[in-house]
């Protein structure tokens, strides 16, 4: 607090210079005291608004605030039956466990009945399945040609991997987009088979004739239905895309497709 001084002592300039400089501060206090006010009176405005919650405000739900009494109000839901996985339809085999004593007194025990199923899953041993083929010859007895034994149907010369191995490998290739280093290290760790990344390249590039021919069936259900729709979208290659919009001779996929029958097919277009 300033003491204030002696008037007395002052003479009229030093008086009118006291005025002047109360005069400013008392201008000053005015207009901070209309400050403070407007902002009492915000103040006073937001007590009367609701409180903010999730759903009136940015606040995030984790924020929010529940009301007093609401979760003692709330009744209990029933609660579910618990979730468990089915009993296989067709089991490889069942295997019935009988007690042979009481576990309490050791007694024998008889007229018993199932109380209890459960299925235990396991996965067989995965191996190869090797069939040596022996082609037996000699000459003949009566013309003294040479002979040898014709080869059993599917076991004919050639490539030694059957349909069903082809069949594999084709489905991880291209349902899966397993790439021809990991397909081999695949079938090396889980089926115990070597094979070459060249010699599964060569399984799909056999398999393209009977792809054709299945897409040419398809094609031809196509044309001959009643009802025809088709749709054009682009093929991505890699971290490129491509189609009609990516200049000429470009590829594009058709989708077409009757009440029966869907088709996919890749094929170069030229620009429109």
């Amino acid at each position: 607090m300033i003491e204030p001084p002696n008037l007395k002592l002052l003479d009229s300039a030093a008086k009118d210079g006291l005025i002047l400089a109360l005069i400013e501060r008392v201008n000053d206090l005015i207009a901070e005291n209309a400050k403070l006010k407007e902002r009492l009176a915000r103040l006073e405005a937001k007590l009367g608004e609701p409180p903010k919650t999730p759903s009136n405000s940015s606040l995030p739900p984790s924020q929010g605030r529940k009301a007093s009494g609401e979760a003692s109000s709330k009744s209990k839901g029933k609660p579910h039956k618990g979730a468990h996985r089915e009993l296989h339809p067709n089991p490889t085999r069942t295997l019935d466990v009988r007690a042979e004593e009481c576990p309490r007194c050791g007694g024998d025990v008889w007229g018993e009945s199932a109380l209890e199923r459960y299925d235990r899953i396991e996965l067989p041993e995965i191996k190869p399945d090797v069939t040596r083929v022996v082609l037996h010859g000699g000459v003949c007895p009566c013309c003294s040609a040479r002979f040898k034994a014709a080869p059993p149907q599917g076991f004919e010369p050639g490539s030694p991997f059957g349909p069903n191995l082809r069949a594999f490998a084709i489905y991880l290739r291209v349902a899966h987009a397993v790439s021809f280093e990991r397909l081999a290290r695949l079938l090396s760790d889980l089926v115990g088979l070597k094979i070459s990344e060249g010699a599964l390249v060569n399984m799909l590039a056999a398999s393209r004739p009977a792809f054709a021919r299945a897409a040419a069936l398809i094609r031809a259900r196509l044309l001959s239905g009643t009802i025809l729709q088709s749709d054009e979208t682009g093929v991505q290659v890699g971290k490129k895309s491509w189609g009609p919009s990516n200049g000429p001779a470009s590829a594009s996929r058709w989708t077409g497709a009757v009440v029966s029958s869907t088709t996919f097919s890749s094929s170069g277009c030229g620009a429109r």
